[in-house]
């Protein structure tokens, strides 16, 4: 993952100071290891951390256009961007790196805010278009990549991580007792508030803009409903065909996500879901499945007998950590300091763990959370 962060004043003849760019980037530095990069132009300030995947040598962010006016940093990978590119030379735009974010900046100078509907990504990003003197933010889809922003009287401000905004001084860290109310019903804060006042998160497949001095936020994507004649009810395909579309759709996606230029792996639990993701990786890449999994001593919840059977049935890679009670409260304090607000979802004790021990062997990982609860 990347970390993507920045700030514009709200009155546009105050500079921005680079040192607040700094710290807030600084601040989320275990999102990207590899690289930093700055964009400081008048009142604007953008900081990008970078996790290398794609196009290691030249894909530095902020990455900007021919004449650099529109500038972007980017959080996720748009894995049609190779399709884009294509038609975007075609049209006369002219690239200086392979990397995928830069197909962003000239989709943008085509289509507009339009273009966030084109690409094929799980994203969060923020676009400074300087003619027009405005800062576009957009997040995908179904919100795998996080976006934070708050507009203060002095800065509009944004970043992956709340403790980005908090190194803002113009963004004050102070608990909203509604979200607290909120966390302990849903044990989690539902989007788009945050535990902090005045600090909120962009909604999955929304657009925001910032100004002239307002923020406004509009869906560009939603689930999208069957059109019926009135009077009339939707006919269900057969079962056979649903089966095929969903396992020709999880194919694909699978197979566009193994396109990295780093090693990369697998969280596999032996359940449907991250079985499900092995099958897809085995059949495109056979016998070079890399599988990683955490077991527990506890007999009530460990499921190595199942992950161990898959691995060895798909020929897969294999490696395992077993997690001890110590280990888990060892991660607690890390782990309190890296989600910003308070989680009820015990789970993501091993998976932090696993997400470690994982890190040593390869930079990138798929996993199959979500699959249970979308299909359920």
């Amino acid at each position: 993952m990347c970390g993507i962060t920045g700030f514009i004043s709200v009155d546009p003849s105050r500079p921005a100071d680079p040192g607040i760019l700094r710290s807030m980037t600084d601040a989320i530095a275990h999102r990207g290891p590899d690289d930093a990069g700055f964009h400081v132009e008048g009142g604007v300030a953008l900081g990008m951390r970078r996790l290398s995947i794609i196009d290691l040598e030249t894909g530095q962010q902020p990455i900007s256009n021919e004449d650099g006016s529109i500038w972007v940093v980017f959080n996720g990978e748009v894995y049609n961007y190779l399709e884009l590119r294509e038609g975007l030379i075609s049209r006369g735009h002219r690239f200086k790196t392979r990397s995928d974010t830069e197909v962003l900046v000239h989709l943008y100078e085509e289509s507009g805010d339009e273009f966030v509907t084109a690409i094929n990504a799980m994203a969060a990003l923020a676009l400074w278009d300087g003619r027009r003197r405005r800062l576009v933010l957009a997040r995908d889809r179904l919100g795998k990549k996080p976006l934070h922003y708050a507009l203060t009287p002095e800065a509009f401000v944004f970043g992956s991580e709340i403790k980005a905004l908090l190194c803002h001084p113009a963004v004050r860290a102070e608990v909203d007792h509604g979200s607290v109310a909120r966390y302990l019903v849903h044990e989690h804060v539902p989007c788009p508030r945050t535990i902090y006042r005045g600090i909120l998160k962009l909604r999955p497949g929304h657009l925001g803009i910032f100004e002239g001095g307002r923020f406004t936020e509009r869906p560009y994507w939603d689930v999208p409903a069957p059109r019926l004649a009135e009077g009339r009810t939707a006919a269900a395909p057969p079962l056979t065909q649903v089966e095929e579309d969903i396992r020709q759709t999880l194919l694909d996606a699978v197979k566009c996500r193994l396109m990295s230029d780093v090693p990369l792996g697998v969280f596999l639990s032996g359940g449907i879901d991250s079985t499900s993701i092995v099958a897809c990786m085995s059949r495109v890449a056979p016998g070079s499945v890399r599988s990683f999994s955490v077991a527990f001593g506890e007999p009530s919840f460990d499921e190595s007998v199942h992950f161990r059977k898959v691995a060895r049935y798909f020929n897969t890679q294999h490696e395992e950590r077993l997690l001890t009670p110590a280990a888990l409260l060892d991660v607690l304090p890390a782990l309190a300091s890296t989600i910003d607000e308070p989680l009820g979802d015990a789970s993501i004790l091993p998976t932090y763990l696993l997400s470690q021990f994982t890190r040593e062997r390869v930079k990138v990982a798929l996993g199959g959370d979500g699959g249970d609860e979308l299909l359920a």
